[in-house]
């Protein structure tokens, strides 16, 4: 059995529960209670010592962090290769943006998103500026030209990037100059089995 362990708050849990959908495998969605503690109570810290958000249980194998975890799950049980292509190449590409994933894009648009739903005192301007670099010098420019982010169909790559940029408008920052992220985004939403993530201020009761 596959056990999901997640809130729906964090983008990084979301890429793997619509995976998961998209895969259409059955698991269980145990949602940690995060203004509780539940992700830093021993039961939790004896799969993730980090103390972070998600973490996938499968029979034996306990994996943090969602980037390996969506490889595994393409590798285990996407028998078409569609997901993680083979060739080396596309392979490659596709890794390139789960880098960007975890990188620029978290010290972007989920940074400030954080800043402004969870009001953390760090600089919403530097988090702003980071966000405008990397939507004008790569997403826009590459997606004016492409459907997806590798090839011709959806990938990882899509997966891993979509949930903080789809939810980047929570941090006050507005989309609307960017018709071809836009697009883009709504093309990932239409992938079969996709699940929505959703908003900040319905999540938090706000």
């Amino acid at each position: 059995m596959i056990t999901l362990f997640g809130n729906p708050i964090s983008g990084n849990a979301h890429r793997v529960h619509t995976f998961l959908n998209i895969l259409g495998l059955d698991f269980e969605d145990r949602v940690l209670r995060l203004e509780n503690g539940e992700h830093r109570a021993p039961d939790y810290l004896a799969l993730n010592p980090l103390g972070q958000i998600p973490v996938l249980t499968d029979g034996d194998v306990v994996l943090r962090d969602s980037s390996a975890i969506l490889v595994y799950l393409a590798r285990k049980y996407d028998k078409s290769n569609k997901w993680l292509p083979e060739a080396p190449e596309k392979h490659a590409e596709v890794q390139q943006w789960l880098s960007v994933a975890v990188n620029n894009i978290m010290s972007g648009p989920a940074l400030l998103r954080a800043i402004k739903i969870f009001n953390m005192p760090l600089d919403p301007e530097t988090a702003e500026s980071k966000t405008r670099s990397l939507f004008d010098s790569l997403f826009e420019q590459h997606l004016g030209k492409n459907d997806w982010l590798v090839g011709d169909s959806a990938t990882l790559a899509d997966i891993a990037c979509y949930s903080y940029i789809a939810r980047v408008t929570e941090g006050e920052f507005s989309l609307e100059p960017y018709p071809a992220i836009r697009a883009w985004l709504e093309r990932v939403e239409s992938i079969d089995g996709f699940a929505p993530m959703g908003h900040a201020a319905d999540l938090l009761g706000g």
